[in-house]
């Protein structure tokens, strides 16, 4: 059984950073496209930052780019988001999903909608 446990959420001023972290059990991260999504209430999932299997493609939403990095440590069994010049619309439960059939054209990422999912770690950026 695969599990996805994120850790690094907490309350941060605006302007301050954080770093997240998901950690993979079961089968190895090697195999996926690793994701990390955000949901805040009221408002749809969406699609943050996307790393490739090996790293060589990467994908960002608009609204974090150049302030938020994607990377992984496939050794580590681990997939990272720094997260830099945090404002108050940061504000959610951020998600980690391993995504098996996802794929890139350039940094474009286009998700299988499936794969698995971690529980979430909420992150609040206060004004």
């Amino acid at each position: 059984q695969v599990q996805l446990i994120e850790s690094g959420g907490g309350l941060v001023q605006a302007g301050g950073s954080l770093r997240l972290s998901c950690a993979i059990f079961g089968r190895s991260i090697s195999s996926y496209v690793m994701v990390w999504f955000r949901q805040a209430p009221g408002k749809e999932r969406e699609a943050v930052a996307a790393i490739s299997q090996s790293g060589s493609n990467i994908y960002y939403a608009e609204f974090v780019k150049g302030r938020f990095t994607i990377s992984r440590d496939n050794a580590k069994m681990t997939v990272y988001l720094q997260m830099s010049r945090l404002i108050p619309e940061d504000t959610a439960v951020y998600l980690c999903n391993a995504d098996p059939l996802g794929s890139f054209s350039g940094t474009t990422y286009y998700s299988s909608n499936g794969g698995y999912w971690g529980q979430g770690t909420q992150v609040t950026v206060s004004s």
